[in-house]
């Protein structure tokens, strides 16, 4: 894992810097740029500071536009080339050809992307959800998954898998790594929660740690994405094992703005790109 950042000018002549982390088994691959971008380097004030990249916040629409600028710029892609989805927390999959416009109402309704086209970022957004990027850097085809449980649960990433290799992907070519997600430490979660898994599967247990309070338990979300991964038939999975809720400096997450009664929250950007 690699923290760097971009230097860039800004409006007003200082130096802006837009840091983002990435994945040793992603950036040795030829052709194949991305980056897990965290919240520091961009325009946006207050609780969205800085890097805000959420088309879907309360955010100024300006600032959104300009963090999303820099971070195309930095994956070596025109900014109308980033592309974002309208997240419902489901297992559909876009097959990206060209870009689309960011309109809410314009923009694909799913929660991954993937593409055999040079020159598309694919942008997925989250605030402790896993966000997923995978690369067949043989066949040249690259995908994105927003993995909330709700996602992985109904099997987004297996979809993802499958959309790839309609484009000509091998899965067992595939290495797909996992940015900054809420961890089992942070997340707490019901009984109804912990009974809808192990009824799916009794093995899904493991995935559960005892909680401080009665009948609730912690939950491992990126043991379970990488489980599921690796039940699919995955080349490679990693894991950066980077907490957005214990990590404020670095990360937005949702469950510490609900925590706090904040009003909203801004989003990390992770994304993916063929060059």
């Amino acid at each position: 894992m690699n923290i760097t950042t971009r230097e860039r000018a800004g409006k007003d002549t200082t130096r802006e810097r837009a840091e983002k982390i990435t994945a040793g088994e992603l950036s040795a691959a030829a052709g194949v740029r991305h980056a897990f971008f965290t919240r520091q380097g961009g325009l946006s004030q207050g609780l969205y500071a800085s890097l805000n990249g959420g088309l879907g916040s309360a955010d100024s629409p300006g600032a959104v536009a300009e963090n999303r600028g820099r971070m195309a710029g930095d994956l070596g892609v025109a900014p109308q080339n980033l592309l974002a989805l309208y997240q419902i927390h489901s297992a559909d999959v876009v097959t990206a050809t060209a870009p689309w416009p960011a309109a809410a109402d314009q923009r694909p309704r799913a929660d991954a992307m993937v593409t055999a086209t040079p020159g598309l970022g694919l942008a997925i957004a989250t605030a402790d959800c896993g966000p997923v990027l995978f690369a067949d850097t043989h066949n040249r085809v690259v995908g994105a998954a927003h993995a909330g449980w709700k996602g992985a649960f109904s099997g987004v990433l297996e979809a993802t898998l499958e959309a790839m290799e309609a484009l000509g992907a091998e899965r067992a070519r595939v290495t797909a790594v996992l940015g900054p997600t809420i961890s089992q430490a942070a997340y707490e979660v019901g009984p109804e929660f912990v009974g809808n898994f192990t009824a799916r599967d009794a093995g899904n247990a493991r995935f559960f740690a005892p909680s401080a309070r009665d009948g609730h338990a912690m939950f491992d979300l990126p043991a379970y994405i990488g489980a599921r991964l690796a039940r699919a038939g995955v080349g490679a999975f990693h894991d950066l094992g980077l907490c957005t809720y214990g990590d404020e400096a670095r990360f937005f997450s949702y469950r510490r703005a609900t925590h706090r009664s904040e009003p909203d929250y801004g989003r990390l950007i992770s994304a993916i790109a063929l060059v």
